[in-house]
């Protein structure tokens, strides 16, 4: 700091962060990714049956009560 004034070297001055500004989504647990939370549903890909997600239970290990195929995360 030459100047004592918190500059530094040329050109890097305070306030230069690495922000963009993006937001990148509904934040952390939310979405259909694995993981995405505790409330939401289980549809079926097949027929669009739904069920109430279980907790601890992941939508693909759920078989569908109408036509029996896997589940997806809604």
């Amino acid at each position: 700091m030459p100047r004592g004034d918190g500059t530094g070297p040329y050109g890097g001055g305070p306030g230069r962060g690495m922000g963009t500004g993006t937001g990148r989504g509904r934040g952390r647990m939310g979405g259909n990714r694995p993981g995405a939370g505790p409330s939401g549903n289980c549809i079926c890909p097949a027929c669009g049956a739904k069920i109430p997600h279980q907790v601890g239970t992941p939508c693909y290990n759920l078989s569908c009560p109408r036509c029996g195929a896997k589940m997806a995360r809604e």
